[in-house]
């Protein structure tokens, strides 16, 4: 049973061409809207993590060893009986906590991505060669092998229970890779014909049926820009944040959610703390009904 929603700071722009996410979860804990949120029972800062100095070593080398104590730290507060909920930082941060999870559960995990982007590339497909394009991939076993098994042996998730939900700017051979590999997902063009909370719906039966437990990970430009300006790559249009609110606490009530996650918070961009604001009703969604619980 749980009894604390721990929160884990991820202070890593490693894998993003914009690394000013780097400081996403200081700004956050500094903010008023964390101040407001930790009011609420047992919700508790834990620690905040930030990248070892380089000391020459190879990005992606740095990438992993900061993945790698994340991931640590993550398996240590599911096994004290805490919750984590991990703020970052941009979305190769996903690398670490879900293979903590994983790591803990000792299996492969379901997985609720919730992005504007699919984030499945790997070193041979990326545009960009940055990182945070490919912690998808590299939960499913696919990609950097100093990568690939942070955590447990690689997968760290399971793809028959992996889902993307909100997905509106890829490349095709992300989209290709996800389709042979068995992924779902639910692109734009499906939640404007079915609606959000229908589609949730069915991604939660999906994440929540796999036997090592599933989580959630939510990159915050999976919302318009106008409702969350402090991303890290923002695109137009979005989930309606109503809906989106709404489904993340229908799967917090769901038995079998191990951990939440959320990515690229851009503190330079957040006009108004508009953002910080967003993040703190986002973890009360997913915290209030873990937080009920008696310990």
């Amino acid at each position: 049973m749980t009894h604390r929603i721990r929160i884990i700071g991820a202070a890593s722009g490693l894998g993003a061409q914009d690394r000013r996410c780097a400081d996403g979860p200081v700004a956050f804990h500094r903010s008023q809207a964390w101040h407001e949120l930790e009011r609420m029972p047992r919700v508790d800062w834990g620690r905040t993590l930030f990248p070892p100095d380089s000391g020459g070593q190879p990005l992606v080398e740095r990438i992993a060893d900061f993945c790698g104590d994340l991931a640590t730290e993550v398996e240590s507060a599911l096994a004290e009986g805490d919750f984590p909920v991990v703020v970052g930082g941009d979305h190769s941060i996903a690398i670490g906590t879900w293979g903590g999870v994983a790591r803990f559960a000792g299996a492969p995990i379901g997985l609720l991505w919730i992005d504007a982007h699919l984030d499945a590339h790997t070193p041979e497909t990326s545009y960009s060669g940055a990182v945070h394009g490919m912690p998808l991939a590299c939960l499913l076993g696919r990609g950097d092998r100093r990568l690939v098994a942070v955590g447990r042996a690689a997968p760290q998730v399971d793809a028959a229970h992996v889902v993307v939900v909100g997905a509106r700017s890829f490349e095709p051979e992300e989209a290709e890779f996800l389709c042979r590999t068995g992924v779902r997902v639910i692109a734009e063009d499906e939640i404007a014909s079915r609606g959000l909370p229908a589609c949730l719906a069915q991604a939660a039966a999906a994440v929540a049926a796999a036997p090592a437990g599933f989580g959630i990970t939510l990159d915050l430009d999976a919302l318009d820009p106008a409702t969350a300006p402090g991303v890290g790559s923002p695109e137009p249009d979005g989930l309606p944040l109503r809906d989106l609110l709404g489904g993340l606490a229908s799967l917090a009530a769901r038995p079998g959610l191990r951990a939440f996650e959320i990515a690229e918070y851009n503190p330079d961009r957040d006009s108004h703390g508009l953002t910080a604001r967003l993040i703190s009703a986002l973890i009360g969604e997913v915290a209030r009904p873990s937080a009920q619980v008696a310990s």
